[in-house]
């Protein structure tokens, strides 16, 4: 299985009494978000399930995609990583997953599905992290396929 994690690109402070989930990405973050579609855009292959959080910064970066997307609320800020596997059917799916959330779930995804010791890893804004689940005999292994940042494309 495929899963590819997309931070949403980058977002404005909050102005005063808005709430977190309302903000909007900035200018340099739509350009962000429209970089990185285009590259995503070529990869992904046909059927990809996409998943978003239903935030407005991570809506605007998906969008960029023109692609159908689901916005399940098990996804929004805070969202434990054992939600994100349970809504991508990690490591089972038979289709490739495309989750654009926040962080520090999908660093926190990340580390544990690569064992590291410590408990989230850094993802920039913007930034696709593409991990592949594979089998090795009897161990069950969690590839990268591909760190991308927006910035190199």
């Amino acid at each position: 299985m495929d899963l590819i994690l997309w931070r949403h690109a980058e977002a404005r402070e909050p102005e005063e009494g808005q709430g977190d989930a309302a903000r909007p990405l900035t200018l340099r973050g739509e350009r962000q978000a429209a970089r990185m579609a285009q590259w995503l855009d070529r990869q992904l292959p046909e059927g990809t399930r996409i998943l978003a959080s239903p935030a407005r910064r991570t809506e605007q970066t998906v969008r960029a995609l023109g692609r159908k997307y689901r916005l399940p609320d098990e996804l929004a800020v805070g969202a434990a990583p054992a939600q994100l596997l349970q809504l991508a059917g990690w490591p089972q799916a038979r289709t490739p997953v495309l989750i654009v959330g926040h962080q520090p779930t999908l660093g926190a995804t990340i580390a544990q599905l690569l064992g590291l010791s410590a408990p989230e890893c850094a993802v920039k804004k913007g930034a696709v992290w593409w991990l592949r689940s594979r089998q090795r005999g009897d161990v069950p292994q969690t590839v990268i396929v591909t760190v991308q940042a927006p910035e190199l494309l």
